[in-house]
Formats: structure tokens, C-alpha cells, sequence
């Protein structure tokens, strides 16, 4: 009739939360609980840069693999040798064609804004409109022929200047290329530059008309070319060599002898030896000093540059040379010699940091040494 001592007791025991009785086996504690990160976005992010580590560290195996089989095939390069004259000139292609045609929606705003000042208000404008009306095709018109002519010109002009660096060092002998090296410099890339503007003309010619007539009435480079030479002659080509050679002669030669100088400065200024430091490194010391060589190169040639333009764009048929240049710069005065200046220098800076960057990690993938920064060499 009355309960048991056992149901009592079972009745008012204390209860598990969920009906188990504590008379019943527990269970143990929940196996170990992973350990939760405080910062989980911080593990993302250092998991991500592990990853990207290693891409580069693979990356870099396999560029190291490359440059192994490529100098394997060509065999041991000497310096001042044929070969090593072929490998600066094939550094050179890909340093300045790869370079300026990266930039050529620049390149084209500057070009249009240098002949008509008033046709955009400001860059960001000129790219907005271009873009609209023209599409991202139209942001880069003059591609083409940039990428020929910038090619063959940068293969003539530093596979140009490394011989005629040596040419000068061995006719003035090493003591005198060591006392008068900037000298030398400015001589060696002033050589090379009036034979690489004969290769670019062409090519510029064209991309000038491409790029400042709206809509441009030329669509491709080699028909470019044809088109000129039924209407102009050959002549029509060149028309703009001149003034060409009054902007790349002196950009080259800033361009070069500046470097050159730049680089043995901070190598001077670095603790130790140019050969103490790896090949990161000397390419980072490459685009630093190309950098701040090409702010000097764009001021130095930007009037000739603006008159390359205006020449190209709005000489007339049979007009002479000097009869062009005293009309143009009636019209624009020295003030119009610089617009265009600002988006230059960025262009231009940038373009020579990145060429000289290229231009030395492709020697440092053949094998050879970066320029600037070391002894003038002995002759042997």
C-alpha cells in the first residue's frame, strides 16, 4: 500500500536535466573541446600568406629551373661578347615593348591633351570619356604599333649602349673610363639612342595619328604604314625624326647616366657589397633607381615631346621642318611646351623603374651581372 524505501528514494534523488537519474552513470566530461581561436580572421590571413609563401617559393623553384635549362642551352655567357650583346638586346625588347604598351591608356591621354589642351579637363575625365564613347578597346588605341616600335627601339638602345659602353671604355683605356664614367655613360647612350630612334619613327608615326585623330582613322599598325607611304612617301614615316631625336636623346641619356649614378649611390650608401646582396634585392635597387631617373628623363624631354606630337598630328603636306616648329610653337608658346607634364612623369617614371627591372632580371636570368653600381672592367 505504501511505497517502497527504494521508489522514496528514487522520487526525491536529484534529477539529470534531461531525465537521468545520479544514480545512473554519467558520463564523462565531453572529449576535449577543440580550441577555438580568438582572432579567427588573423588565422585566415596567416593562413593565406602561408599559401602565397609557398606559391612564391614554387614560383621561384621553377624560375631558377628555367633560367638553369636556359643557360644550359646558350652556354656561359662573357661579358662584352657577341652573345652577351644578343641577351642584353633580347632584355632590352622586353623591357621597353612589354613596358610601354602596359601604359598605353596613358600614353594616349597625354597624347591627345598635349595637342588639343582644351578636349578634356582632367585625366580622369579623358579616361571616363574615351571609355564611353570607344569602349576598353578604345582606352587602347595605339597599342600596336607601341609594342613594335618600343621593341625594336629598346633592343637597339640597350643592347646599343652596353657596346658602345665598352667601344668608349676601350678607346679612352680603363684609368680615363673610370675618371670621366658619366661622361662615358651620356656619350655610350646618346650613340645608341640616335640609331634606336631610326627603328622607332616609323612605328611612332603612326601611333600618334592613331592616337589623336577621333575616331581614329588608322586600325592597324602595318596598314598604318602603307597608308602613310601611299600619301606621304616614305618621308611621311620619318617627318618626326628630328624632333624625336630633341626628346629621346636627352631622356636616354639622363636615363642611363643618371641610373647608373643612382645605383652606385645607394650601393654606396647600403653596409657591405653589391655582391652581398641576392637577386630580390639588386632588382629592388633596379626599379628604385629607374624610378627616380625617369622623374628627371620626363622633365628634361617633355617639350620636344609635346612637339613630336604636334608635328605628327598638324604638319601640313611639304611644310619645312623649321617653318612647322616656329607655326606650332606660335600657337601653343612655352607654356603649351608642358602640358602634359604631371601624368608624364608618372608614366615615365614608372616605365623606367619597371624597364630597368626587367631589363636586369632578365641578365640575372641568363646568368649575368646587373648593371650599375660596380668598377668599370678591365680590358683583358
Amino acid at each position: 500500500m505504501f511505497p517502497t524505501e527504494g521508489v522514496i528514494a528514487q522520487a526525491f534523488s536529484s534529477q539529470h536535466p534531461l531525465g537521468q537519474s545520479s544514480s545512473q552513470p554519467q558520463p564523462s566530461a565531453a572529449p576535449e573541446m577543440r580550441k577555438r581561436e580568438p582572432f579567427p580572421a588573423w588565422s585566415v590571413v596567416e593562413d593565406t600568406k602561408k599559401k602565397a609563401d609557398a606559391l612564391a617559393k614554387e614560383a621561384t623553384r621553377e624560375l631558377d629551373l628555367a633560367s638553369q635549362k636556359a643557360q644550359a642551352k646558350t652556354g656561359k655567357i662573357k661579358p662584352w661578347t657577341p652573345k652577351y650583346y644578343a641577351a642584353c638586346t633580347v632584355g632590352g625588347l622586353l623591357a621597353c615593348g612589354l613596358t610601354h604598351t602596359a601604359v598605353t591608356p596613358l600614353d594616349l591621354i597625354k597624347c591627345r591633351r598635349q595637342v588639343d589642351p582644351l578636349l578634356y579637363k582632367s585625366n580622369l575625365e579623358a579616361f571616363r570619356t574615351i571609355r564611353g564613347a570607344e569602349g576598353l578597346r578604345g582606352v587602347f588605341t595605339g597599342w600596336g604599333p607601341t609594342f613594335f616600335g618600343y621593341s625594336a627601339q629598346g633592343a637597339f638602345k640597350y643592347g646599343g649602349y652596353e657596346y658602345f659602353k665598352k667601344f668608349y671604355s676601350d678607346l679612352v683605356g680603363v684609368e680615363n673610363a673610370t675618371r670621366w664614367k658619366t661622361s662615358l655613360y651620356l656619350a655610350a647612350s646618346a650613340s645608341a639612342e640616335l640609331i634606336a630612334d631610326v627603328a622607332l619613327c616609323p612605328f611612332e608615326a603612326v601611333k600618334v595619328r592613331m592616337q589623336t585623330t577621333i575616331p581614329p582613322d588608322i586600325r592597324s599598325t602595318f596598314t598604318g604604314i602603307s597608308n602613310v607611304v601611299s600619301k606621304e612617301g616614305v618621308a611621311g614615316l620619318y617627318k618626326g625624326l628630328y624632333p624625336l631625336w630633341g626628346r629621346q636623346i636627352p631622356y636616354t641619356m639622363m636615363k642611363f647616366a643618371s641610373f647608373e649614378t643612382i645605383v652606385e649611390m645607394i650601393y654606396n650608401y647600403l653596409p657591405g657589397q653589391k655582391s652581398d646582396y641576392n637577386k630580390g634585392a639588386q632588382t629592388t635597387v633596379a626599379f628604385t633607381g629607374g624610378y627616380l631617373a625617369g622623374i628627371l628623363c620626363a622633365v628634361v624631354s617633355h617639350p620636344a615631346d609635346v612637339m613630336v606630337s604636334k608635328l605628327n598630328a598638324n604638319r601640313q603636306p611639304g611644310e619645312a621642318f623649321g617653318a612647322a616648329m616656329s607655326r606650332i610653337y606660335k600657337d601653343i608658346g612655352f607654356r603649351g611646351l608642358w602640358n602634359g607634364l604631371p601624368v608624364r612623369i608618372v608614366m615615365i617614371g614608372t616605365l623606367t623603374g619597371l624597364q630597368w627591372m626587367i631589363y636586369d632580371s632578365f641578365k640575372i636570368f641568363m646568368g649575368l651581372p646587373t648593371t650599375g653600381g660596380g668598377p668599370a672592367a678591365e680590358k683583358k
